[in-house]
């Protein structure tokens, strides 16, 4: 489901391109997170510090998210990409776990400081992991 946000249209406008392309990397993930079936989109800017994009499902009753994609505010900026532990798999040991990391729960998050393909395809399965986990209801 499309967001239509005027806090991330003009967060997406005025970010300046990065030499890591990591603005490239969170259009990428906001464009297939809105391509997903009832997936509803939230932006939450905390000017200055992080900008998250989080994804619900429509289906889920317990947890107000399935992925947050939050862009860290440094020099330069990066994504940290956070989901709850028990809602996908890491079978290549990509994130780090964060206990409690992710609104009190556990978390596995991906760190992406710079634009990887082979990143992007490998969250892009942990995304549709995540969807489906809370798309049963379980999340």
């Amino acid at each position: 489901m499309m967001i239509e946000d005027e806090n991330l249209v003009d967060f997406i406008e005025t970010w300046q391109e990065d030499k890591g392309e990591v603005k490239k990397s969170f259009l990428f993930l906001k464009q297939l997170l809105e391509s997903l079936d009832s997936v509803v989109l939230e932006f939450v800017p905390r000017q200055g510090v992080t900008y998250s994009l989080r994804a619900r499902h429509e289906a889920q009753t317990e947890k107000p998210l399935f992925v947050m994609v939050d862009v860290i505010e440094g020099d330069p900026r990066w994504l940290s990409i956070c989901f709850y532990a028990e809602m996908i798999n890491d079978p290549e040991e990509m994130s780090d776990f964060v206990p409690g990391g992710l609104l009190g729960e556990d978390a596995c998050c991906f760190d992406l400081e710079q634009h990887s393909e082979k990143m992007l395809k490998y969250l892009e399965v942990r995304i549709g992991e995540a969807s489906t986990s809370a798309g049963a209801g379980t999340g």
